[in-house]
């Protein structure tokens, strides 16, 4: 009786079809230059080029004080639009610091400010003071 429930549930499973990923054409992208200069003391250097007109370049040193490594560099790379991709950064002490022109940018300050997060401002500052009475108050009554 096992050998014919078995034999059931495999020949289900033979015959169930097969879900298989659309075939995506590949492109072949050269590696145009790839260079990599690792130090003893932890500096490196890595640039890269492919034959796609993608292309990375950093450089790091560790940091004598924490033991941090600080970097520096820049990838680009062509948007699907058509848009050249330039992007600058440097990582150290103060975070990731990204640069380029692609990027949305602040407005400049001091900007307007809207009245009603002006009111709020106001209504916070009233608050805090009213805490700050109450408190003197509940603490003025106390015996000590």
């Amino acid at each position: 009786m096992k050998f014919i429930i078995f034999s059931c549930l495999a020949s289900m499973a033979l015959a169930s079809p097969t879900i298989q990923p659309p075939v995506e054409a590949t492109t072949f992208v050269p590696i145009m230059r790839d260079e990599r200069i690792q130090e003893v003391d932890g500096r490196f250097n890595v640039e890269f080029e492919a034959g796609n007109g993608i292309s990375f370049a950093q450089a790091g040193s560790p940091d004598a004080g924490n033991g941090a490594v600080i970097q520096a560099g820049q990838y680009s790379y062509t948007a699907p639009d058509g848009t050249e991709v330039v992007m600058k950064f440097v990582a150290n002490e103060n975070g990731f610091q990204p640069q380029s022109d692609l990027l949305p940018v602040a407005p400049e300050f001091p900007h307007p400010i809207p009245q009603f997060v002006l009111d709020q401002i106001a209504f916070a500052a009233e608050e805090d003071a009213r805490r700050a009475r109450e408190e003197e108050e509940g603490t003025a009554g106390q015996v000590q």
